[in-house]
């Protein structure tokens, strides 16, 4: 079992940066690979980022390309995502999630993490 909190969130105007943090704790070690998706009410958990635990790869929604970075700590055990140039369209609830399983690639798709925090709300206001 992962446990999972996201913290970070909060309000901000557009063009600005925020961070938000992941911190996992229990089996840790058996995780594959770590991901951020987020969801605005009556919208699908969209992916956002992931990289293995390792940080030797990662993947970003076309979305936010360029503008946010996914990285992990493996001695805190804590993932971050920091973001910068903010718009109102990165209005959502922001997820951490864990997939414990070892794959060709990162998955993109929700349902391949098993493990969820439950959620840091970040508004960009315009």
């Amino acid at each position: 079992q992962v446990q999972l909190v996201e913290s970070g969130g909060g309000l901000v105007p557009a063009g600005a940066s925020l961070s938000l943090s992941c911190a996992a704790s229990g089996r840790t070690t058996k995780m594959y690979a770590w991901g951020w998706f987020r969801q605005v009410p009556g919208k699908k958990r969209e992916f956002v980022a992931a990289t293995v635990r390792t940080g030797d790869s990662t993947v970003y929604a076309d979305s936010v390309k360029g503008r946010f970075t996914i990285s992990g700590d493996v001695i805190r055990n804590t993932v971050y995502l920091h973001m910068d140039i903010l718009e109102p369209e990165d209005t959502a609830v922001y997820y951490c999630s864990a997939d414990s399983t070892r794959r060709w690639s990162i998955s993109k798709t929700a349902g391949a993490y098993e493990y969820w925090g439950r959620g840091t709300q970040v508004t960009v206001s315009s």
